[in-house]
């Protein structure tokens, strides 16, 4: 199938059906983590980077391995552990047998790359990482390598055990598009993981969606209009959260310590975008807006001291400059 022959309407009625596909196939391996799924996979029909924070054992491994799989994707893992050089990740020059310098790529030359424990790795390495995540390239040796298209990069951290962690600070949380919090599975969704893990049976995944497909829908998601009144609700949103500019919320000025930068409204524009099509709508609504405001504004406002002594969440903080 062309798909450039398709009209938008038909790109998004297409981009519904594969979605259910590939919910439905990651699904076989994966018991529950509905919204997990939903928001790595917008990320990636976003062209956005997501960082998944979730306790050990909860297989967020897995589950970006077998999204990789449904995707038809290159896949690589990075352990970040203490000792890793920015080498271990972009590549190093080797001496070949003719006594030439030969460029050997590393890890990060894959479709998806999930960066296990990030915050375990000194700032010069996270920043590595970071650097290609923004520019799409790598460069070493004054020579510049262009990266696989498409490129993700589906970081973890570990919300416990923070001694000898290297906190990414504010700016590189920024380059995220979501904070996706990976939560405990039910009661009724651990039997079933248990009685899928413990025996025999292996389920193999057949890829749903391709290389091309996915750069299309990319590009499709950018074309879809967006009516001026949400374009207006998603800055301000992101306006309340500031101690300037004249929309300062009540709560930012007694819970807040910093709030969202321009990004942050860039990408609820394009995550509301991204839901509304996934649903199956030409154009999003201010709901739309609302349904993606945690996972991308929860990294990127910080609470003040008296927020945390007084149990004000940041999701709690969210909701109130939502409904107000």
């Amino acid at each position: 199938m062309n798909m450039q022959q398709l009209s938008d309407k038909e790109g998004v009625d297409l981009l519904v059906k594969k979605y259910n596909e590939l919910k439905s196939e990651i699904h076989k391996v994966i018991v529950g983590q509905d919204e997990v799924v939903q928001q790595v996979l917008m990320s990636i029909f976003s062209n956005g980077h997501s960082l998944l924070v979730g306790v050990p054992g909860l297989a967020k491994t897995l589950l970006i391995q077998t999204i990789s799989d449904s995707l038809g994707l290159s896949f690589k893992r990075i352990q970040f552990t203490p000792d890793l050089m920015p080498s271990d990740i972009v590549g190093s020059e080797i001496l070949d047998e003719s006594r030439n310098f030969k460029f050997i790529k590393g890890p990060i030359f894959a479709n998806i790359i999930l960066a296990d424990e990030i915050n375990r790795t000194p700032p010069k390495t996270q920043a590595a990482l970071l650097e290609a995540m923004q520019e799409k390239n790598v460069t070493a040796a004054g020579t510049k390598y262009e990266l696989d298209k498409p490129f993700f990069v589906l970081a973890t951290q570990n919300p416990i055990e923070q001694e000898g962690t290297y906190p990414l600070p504010e700016a590189q949380l920024d380059r995220f598009m979501f904070n996706i919090w990976v939560d405990y599975p039910t009661y009724e969704e651990e039997i079933s993981i248990v009685k899928n893990t413990t025996s025999d049976t292996k389920v193999e995944l057949k890829p749903i969606l391709h290389t091309e497909e996915i750069i299309y829908f990319q590009q499709l998601i950018r074309r879809i209009p967006v009516p001026d009144a949400v374009y207006d609700y998603a800055v301000k949103l992101v306006a309340k959260t500031r101690m300037t500019g004249g929309y300062t919320h009540p709560l930012t000025e007694k819970y807040l310590d910093w709030g969202a930068g321009p990004r942050a409204s860039q990408y609820l524009i394009i995550g509301a975008k991204c839901y509304a099509a996934i649903k199956g709508k030409y154009s999003p609504d201010i709901e739309d807006v609302k349904a993606v405001a945690f996972p991308i504004l929860r990294h990127r406002i910080v609470r003040n001291y008296r927020a945390e002594a007084e149990g004000f969440t940041i999701e709690k903080i969210i909701t109130e400059l939502m409904n107000s």
